[in-house]
């Protein structure tokens, strides 16, 4: 019989509880996780949903993470609740105290960035942040502490505040081949088959490649 890690199972690492694989930990219907991405936390995993910051159920957005992701610690995502009005006079949410301020949105809305939605096989640094609405590759490499304010390639590794694009892992046709293989996609006997490709230099390695 295999000898493979169940995507079912909260701590994968037997007596280690600093990281799980995240979907079995989470408990907003509105974050969405693939199987084996795992968190990694100094502390607690469970910081990972209050490191999901404004994320409210009125705003209906949603951060949806591929399969195979790999997140530090302190990750953060910053969601469409913390969009303030940016072409008004003032930026000042008058309308959510109410009153005589109750009717100041009438007419207009807050700035909607739409889902947040992050690709497989993503890493992403200690203490990185996630702007609302960005859309983050399959394979990309965000650097610690980058603040991420617009889409994200596919196999870039950015860096930075706001974060750039350093450089791609892979020429661009190797890239279009990786992202029509879609490994992340693979039954789980032909992954382990491949374990010494996918760690390798060479994609060609990959079966099917």
């Amino acid at each position: 019989m295999a000898d493979l890690p169940s995507p079912l199972t909260t701590y994968p690492l037997p007596g280690y509880k600093r990281l799980c694989f995240l979907k079995n930990i989470i408990t907003r219907p509105n974050i969405i996780v693939g199987d084996y991405t795992y968190y990694d936390d100094f502390e607690d995993v469970r910081n990972f949903e209050r490191n999901v910051r404004y994320h409210f159920d009125f705003t209906g957005d949603k951060l949806i993470i591929g399969k195979f992701g790999m997140i530090a610690s302190g990750a953060q995502f910053i969601m469409n609740g913390a969009n303030h009005l940016t072409e008004g006079v003032s930026a000042y949410p008058f309308a959510i105290f109410g009153g005589d301020w109750a009717g100041a949105m009438e007419g207009k809305s807050y700035p909607q960035k739409g889902d947040t939605v992050i690709g497989h096989d993503v890493w992403i640094g200690h203490h990185a942040v996630i702007m609302p609405g960005v859309q983050v590759g399959d394979g990309a490499i965000i650097g610690s502490y980058a603040v991420v304010t617009k889409d994200v390639p596919p196999y870039a590794i950015v860096g930075g505040n706001p974060a750039q694009v350093l450089r791609r892992r892979f020429a661009p046709a190797v890239i279009e081949r990786l992202l029509a293989l879609r490994w992340w996609d693979w039954p789980l006997e032909k992954i382990s088959r491949n374990v010494q490709a996918l760690t390798g230099t060479d994609p060609q390695a990959l079966e099917g490649f």
